[in-house]
């Protein structure tokens, strides 16, 4: 039986062509107001998923890595 993607997992991160997996950087969608610009600027950008939680979502996404 084949295995299942991960839908909702699948919707939140991005995959490079070299294989690196991109998040959105957390904290991003309230309470801003109060943060200084550096601060703002800096959410902006996404991030690589460190190598603990790689293996997590290489099981969670089986057909994608």
């Amino acid at each position: 039986m084949a295995m299942k993607t991960h839908k909702a997992l699948a919707k939140r991160i991005k995959i490079t062509r070299t294989g690196k997996i991109i998040k959105r950087k957390a904290g991003q969608d309230h309470f801003n107001a109060r943060e200084s610009g550096n601060t703002t600027r800096n959410k902006r950008t996404d991030v690589s998923v460190t190598a603990t939680l790689r293996k997590a979502i290489k099981a969670m996404l089986p057909y994608h890595i």
